[in-house]
């Protein structure tokens, strides 16, 4: 694809409905994968957006019920949005994203899950659990499935109508 209709088009779209549809879509795939894998370990769902809200709070989110868990859903939704921002932002400065969206998607979805895993969470307030390779394996594939392809694919889509 040549870059010149690729940027053309981008100044035609409109950059928030992009992001509402890419985190809409990313946050909704990334937590239900979630919920379906804490669920099949025997974590209830409460606990689950608990935990996310513990990155604000510490442990004492686990006492707070259902506003907390709420907070954690919308920290979660928060961080797709952002997700969700960033991908678009890069792709005015790089075609290649565009261009190239399904790798560039997988690619981001590892690295967004990298960049929760190794600076966000150890700088929140969240509970720190030993290394387990199991759940690194299922937390990347669940990024590039659930993270970086959504928001790829949708940016790529509203980028070029």
């Amino acid at each position: 694809m040549n870059p010149t209709p690729a940027l053309s088009s981008l100044q035609n779209s409109n950059p928030l409905l992009a992001i509402l549809w890419a985190g809409l879509t990313c946050g909704t795939m990334d937590i239900t994968a979630a919920l379906v894998v804490y669920g099949y370990f025997g974590r209830p769902p409460m606990r689950l957006l608990q935990g996310i809200a513990a990155g604000v709070l510490g442990s004492r989110s686990f006492q707070g019920g259902l506003p907390t868990a709420l907070l954690g859903l919308f920290c979660h939704f928060f961080i797709a949005f952002s997700a969700a921002t960033v991908y678009l932002t890069a792709s005015r400065w790089i075609p290649f994203l565009l261009e190239h969206a399904v790798i560039s998607g997988a690619l981001y979805g590892v690295a967004v899950y990298f960049f929760m895993n190794r600076i966000v969470v150890p700088l929140s307030g969240a509970i720190k659990y030993p290394f387990s390779l199991q759940m690194m394996a299922i937390g990347v594939v669940i990024h590039i499935f659930c993270v970086g392809l959504p928001i790829a694919l949708v940016v790529r889509r509203c980028s070029m109508q």
